[in-house]
């Protein structure tokens, strides 16, 4: 099979396509067909020698992806739940060695979950770390409540972009940062105001919001403290909480907490749910073909890009 591997760490031109053997799926694994994937600003840290580059070093080649929509071509021992012929999706092993960019993926049989049928394998593949991510923060970590009022920021993106549709569909008050140029996008995406960020600091234009949920990291959290009333809650995937934010937002009456997405069927059949109902849609700004795997992490890397961008193989 054709797989992309990164030689070494560092730009996009370190990326080369190989042929490398099919894998072979082990017990509770699946193998599939992959039809699409998608990139998140994960991948170019990764690609870059950061986030989870050395942990993939160890299991070289480097195959960088975890976010795969297509078909289960093979089954391991022990897997019940999928067929042959089955359409599906999902994030798989993050945080380890996901390896989904590649003309077929092997992955654990409970990270996936069946794609809706309507739904596009470029929007399905759209639908995963970032939605999951949204998904587990939202509910999971900082337990949003209807009524509740939610900072989004970076709303127009990859996670933001998703975090919006689920805030409103928990029932709260949704605040999105973002620049002018995707203010109306923001506000398409259900959000009850938006605050362009270029215009003047945002912790100046928003108070006594309930949760922040940041994925920007630098000292965009330590900034939120101060639009967050005693008892709310701060949610960082991207870093910048430090000991000492921890500490401050601790002073404060503030729960600050980091996450890390995890793997997960059950929430992707959540997922899958709200995208048949329509309750949540995909943004795909633009689609790559398989050799155009360095333009789209130069994409990614302009940390500009509304909603999600995807690779069609």
């Amino acid at each position: 099979m054709k797989a992309i591997i990164l030689k070494e760490a560092g730009g996009p031109e370190n990326f080369q396509v190989v042929e490398i053997p099919t894998p072979e799926p082990k017990a509770g694994e699946v193998l599939i067909k992959v039809k699409a994937f998608s990139i998140n600003p994960v991948d170019m840290k990764t690609r870059k020698g950061l986030a989870l580059y050395n942990t993939l070093k160890q299991d070289e080649p480097v195959i960088l992806g975890w976010d795969v929509a297509g078909e289960v071509v093979a089954l391991g021992e022990g897997v019940e739940n999928f067929e042959l012929e089955d359409c599906v999706f999902g994030m798989v092993n993050f945080p380890g060695h996901g390896k989904a960019y590649a003309e077929y993926v092997a992955a654990p049989a409970n990270h996936l979950a069946d794609q809706p049928d309507l739904i596009t394998d470029e929007a399905a593949a759209a639908s995963t770390l970032a939605a999951l991510s949204a998904w587990q923060v939202l509910l999971q970590q900082a337990k949003v409540q209807p009524g509740e009022r939610v900072l989004i920021h970076a709303a127009a993106g990859g996670v933001g972009h998703f975090a919006v549709q689920i805030a409103k569909y928990i029932g709260a008050f949704v605040i999105g940062t973002g620049s002018s140029s995707n203010y109306d996008f923001i506000k398409e995406l259900g959000a009850d105001e938006t605050i362009d960020y270029t215009d003047e600091p945002f912790e100046d234009q928003v108070k006594e919001v309930d949760v922040v949920f940041d994925t920007v990291g630098g000292d965009n959290p330590l900034r939120s403290l101060q639009t967050l009333k005693s008892g709310g809650r701060i949610v960082a995937i991207a870093g910048g909480l430090t000991d000492e934010v921890k500490k401050l937002a601790a002073e404060k009456n503030i729960t600050a907490i980091s996450y890390l997405v995890q793997s997960n069927a059950d929430d992707m059949e959540q997922i899958a749910e709200l995208l048949e109902a329509g309750t949540i849609k995909p943004h795909v700004s633009k689609v790559y073909s398989f050799n155009q795997i360095a333009e789209a992490h130069q994409q990614i890397e302009t940390s500009k890009t509304r909603g999600k961008i995807v690779v069609v193989v």
